[in-house]
């Protein structure tokens, strides 16, 4: 990953680098790194995150269709 620094303007190039690994989820791995997950509570969070994403594109396709 690179950030320009343009004109000694640090601040602008932080802000810009915090925004890409805010993206790129570096922030998230980094939580759940820090303590050790066990492999059940790895999948159940998995499994309730595909099931939050299911419902939520049921959602917007009912809103779409209707």
């Amino acid at each position: 990953m690179q950030i320009i620094v343009r004109d000694n303007n640090v601040d602008q190039a932080l802000r810009a680098l915090k925004k890409k690994l805010q993206r790129e989820g570096v922030y998230r791995e980094m939580k759940l790194r820090r303590h050790y997950e066990k492999p059940s509570e790895k999948r159940a969070r998995e499994h309730a995150a595909a099931v939050s994403r299911a419902r939520k594109a049921d959602r917007k396709r009912a809103e779409r269709d209707s």
